[in-house]
């Protein structure tokens, strides 16, 4: 019969097992490496064609949009939703444009000017280092993947502090991001998926061109 105490050894030497294995994995992630891998993989790319789901969570509500994603360089993004209504997001590298079929508005701002969070998305285009986009970047060990073997990394978007308080980027280990997770103060939280990967695929530069249809008035300002 196996006592009391041999099972409290057993579970005590367990715990002690499993919290080595935990910092073994955490320290076989090396920050610097595998953000470099990130900066490298899309420094290379000229285009990139995905498929994209975003869920929003907050204030009781929950709501989940997809479409079709384009990104080209310099500094041009075209979101396209088709579920489960149509709208577009679409910046051209110096104005973004947001309109819904059908209405009578359509909405510009300067990227500059954007708060919006797709807009901080650019590290996507490989404008930049991770590192220089988010703020005190981390490896978040205390977060699941939803792939097996991916990382999660912890930041903050620069110039989006009072706003946004944590972002999550789920990365393979060659470098590809494949969900963002963007936590706001006020507790809500929106999550990108990228599914089906193209990367520099031809994309005509007439895809980031908006042009408002007769008839529809502009307006300067994102909708909230």
């Amino acid at each position: 019969m196996i006592s009391i105490q041999s099972l409290s050894l057993y579970w005590r030497i367990s715990g002690i097992l499993f919290c080595l294995s935990a910092a073994c994995l955490a320290a076989e992630i090396d920050l610097a490496s595998l953000t470099t891998k990130v900066d490298q993989h899309y420094d290379r790319i000229r285009t990139l064609e995905a498929q994209f789901t975003e869920t929003y969570s907050g204030a009781g509500v929950t709501r989940s949009e997809s479409g079709i994603l384009l990104l080209k360089k310099p500094g041009r993004m075209r979101w396209d939703y088709n579920q489960p209504h149509p709208k577009l997001f679409l910046t051209d590298g110096s104005t973004a444009w947001f309109y819904v079929p059908g209405e009578q508005q359509a909405r510009r701002t300067p990227v500059k000017q954007i708060d919006d969070l797709r807009s901080p998305l650019r590290y996507l285009l490989g404008k930049t280092k991770l590192e220089k986009e988010l703020e005190g970047l981390s490896v978040a060990s205390d977060v699941q993947p939803t792939t097996p073997g991916d990382v999660v990394l912890r930041g903050i978007p620069k110039g989006m502090q009072d706003r946004v308080a944590e972002t999550l980027l789920e990365v393979t280990r060659d470098g590809l991001i494949t969900r963002i997770v963007v936590e706001e103060l006020d507790g809500s939280t929106t999550e990108f998926r990228f599914l089906q990967q193209q990367e520099n695929v031809e994309i005509p530069d007439q895809k980031f061109h908006f042009v408002p249809p007769a008839g529809v008035e502009v307006v300067t300002g994102m909708a909230e």
